[in-house]
């Protein structure tokens, strides 16, 4: 048992940082309670941390930004009270619907029927791709199972071979995520893979065949690699040409409950979550989305995701929608 005399540094600064960004008074000295302080101590501790904070800053926490943070709580409220816990799932759809029900809601969905016409879903495998781009110099990421910020630090991790190369590497292991051919290796625009080109179809009506260049991009790995939790700052089509999928979504405006402090990412891993550190992501409401080959994520523009692929994956992601898709961002990532 703690006493009010002994209570590290390191919780008086768990106290203030937690404060700051915002979690809930009675939350912080409930979690302090769980780890074994008195709730009398508990709640002087909080008292001291925020009456420190205050005097440091010389006011309370931004008044704006806690008026934005009210409006996005507001609209996670909604979403589960009106239990929307799935994506819609959509053949038929026109570009008009796209746009009007999706892309300008901000709204996932899943497009079932858009790649029936695709070459590529009969002929892409990993034998295909050794048979006719073996020789071929591609550009993977490896080394990531010995660093957990391997998406941040994805310039040190950049390793080029030759796709048959890669592709036994592949064949080598049932499951991994210590090496993956991912979007920023911009493979398919590379010597033959160019081709690749040919056996997809752009999306009538909803992408720009004639605004393709360096916007599609070639996924290709083996079961269990993983990309981590984060968003993107447009909107992407991820279509599935082999393997399954699983993505997880969690809606933009739970973004204060997303500890992103680096670039687009979150400090959270989703596959274990560490509410200790991370107490707001309890309040996430993720949205689970298996992709199946033949199918196409629609994923907005600041909606944080997580994949992982369940089999030998090769997916190709687009953002040449033909509408409009660049955003104004703050360069200063948010704090949570």
């Amino acid at each position: 048992m703690w006493t009010d005399a002994t209570i590290s540094p390191e919780w008086v600064d768990w106290i203030s940082t937690n404060y700051k960004r915002g979690v809930d008074i009675g939350l912080i000295c409930d979690i302090l309670v769980d780890c074994g302080l008195e709730r009398s101590l508990a709640d002087r501790q909080v008292g001291l941390a925020i009456g420190t904070v205050h005097r440091q800053n010389g006011q309370a926490p931004d008044g704006q930004i806690k008026k934005l943070e009210s409006f996005m709580a507001a609209y996670s409220a909604l979403r589960s009270q009106c239990k929307l816990t799935g994506v819609d799932r959509e053949s038929g759809l026109t570009g008009e619907q796209f746009f009007r029900w999706y892309y300008a809601t901000n709204t996932p969905v899943v497009l079932r029927d858009q790649m029936t016409t695709w070459p590529a879903l009969d002929k892409w495998s990993v034998d295909y791709f050794q048979a006719y781009y073996g020789n071929e110099m591609v550009e993977v990421m490896s080394g990531r199972n010995s660093d957990p910020a391997y998406e941040i630090n994805c310039a040190q991790h950049k390793t080029s071979m030759r796709m048959s190369q890669y592709v036994e590497m592949i064949r080598s292991l049932e499951e991994t995520n210590d090496f993956y051919m991912v979007a920023n290796n911009r493979s398919i625009e590379s010597g033959n893979l160019r081709y690749l080109l040919d056996d997809i179809r752009f999306f009538d009506g909803i992408l720009d065949a004639d605004n393709a260049a360096s916007r599609l991009f070639l996924w290709f790995g083996p079961a269990g690699t993983v990309t981590p939790l984060h968003y993107d700052v447009m909107n992407v089509l991820l279509a599935q040409v082999m393997g399954r999928k699983k993505v997880t979504l969690i809606p933009s405006f739970q973004t204060p409950l997303m500890y992103n402090e680096v670039g687009v990412y979150s400090k959270v891993d989703l596959d274990a979550p560490d509410y200790l550190n991370y107490p707001l992501f309890w309040k996430v409401a993720p949205i689970e989305v298996f992709l199946e080959p033949g199918e196409a994520l629609f994923i907005p523009v600041g909606w944080w995701h997580h994949v992982r692929s369940l089999d030998v994956s090769i997916s190709v992601s687009f953002t040449n929608f033909v509408v409009g898709n660049s955003y104004e961002w703050n360069e200063e990532p948010s704090k949570k």
